[in-house]
């Protein structure tokens, strides 16, 4: 996948991005509907961030952060946190500023990266969020490395993402469509073999899914 490719697609949509999400529109309503079975982003983002106590006051990686859409009430909670938000998008990466900065959240840092290449020293993060990243990101195999590499020991690591084999018409569309636009890239993990992946890596690993959206927590 063209890394440039990967940059255009995210600034293409960034207009949309948010309503398609949060499910906003009528179109976004079918199009979540038809396309990917009634998903509904907004309660899998919450159980996920419900993973991260509310009161705490430690050192989060945000990776990617997107525009901030579904973390920004939750980061409004956490005033003692140190909370680092990196995109490989600069579309979405100021989008987040943009909205993080209106709300006046100050416990804030920004970065344009490559999760494939964190620029963080070993065992820097408490906790590292990762929503509707991974069927993403061009190398899967380096993003998990680079991720439990700059998590502490005993942290959590916790997120969402795409997975195939749930349901046909999804996955259909995402290879025929949204991989080869850039918003997604190949290949993609089934559960069985992101529970697999994660067992490698992580302790006390839970699993989860809606359909073709699945949500985990894992402690190093």
């Amino acid at each position: 996948m063209n890394e440039s490719k990967i940059k255009k697609a995210y600034a293409i949509s960034k207009n949309i991005y948010d309503d398609t999400l949060t499910q906003t529109k009528w179109w976004s309503k079918l199009y979540i509907w038809f396309f990917w079975g009634g998903i509904k982003d907004i309660e899998i983002a919450n159980k996920v961030l419900k993973m991260i106590p509310d009161d705490f006051a430690g050192k989060l990686l945000d990776v990617p952060v997107g525009t901030g859409v579904f973390t920004l009430n939750k980061y409004s909670m956490l005033p003692n946190a140190q909370i680092t938000c990196v995109d490989y998008s600069e579309d979405m990466l100021l989008q987040a500023k943009k909205r993080f900065s209106h709300s006046k959240l100050k416990n804030i840092n920004y970065m344009q990266g490559d999760v494939g290449n964190l620029e963080f020293n070993n065992e820097t993060f408490d906790i590292i969020l990762s929503m509707n990243g991974f069927h993403a990101f061009p190398d899967k195999e380096k993003a998990f490395l680079e991720t439990t590499r700059v998590l502490k020991k005993g942290g959590i690591f916790c997120g969402c993402f795409y997975i195939k084999g749930q349901c046909k018409l999804t996955d259909f569309i995402v290879n025929s469509l949204l991989a080869k636009k850039g918003w997604f890239t190949p290949p993609f993990q089934s559960i069985e073999e992101l529970r697999l992946k994660l067992s490698s890596l992580y302790s006390n690993i839970e699993i989860d899914n809606q359909k073709s959206m699945v949500y985990f927590k894992c402690i190093k």
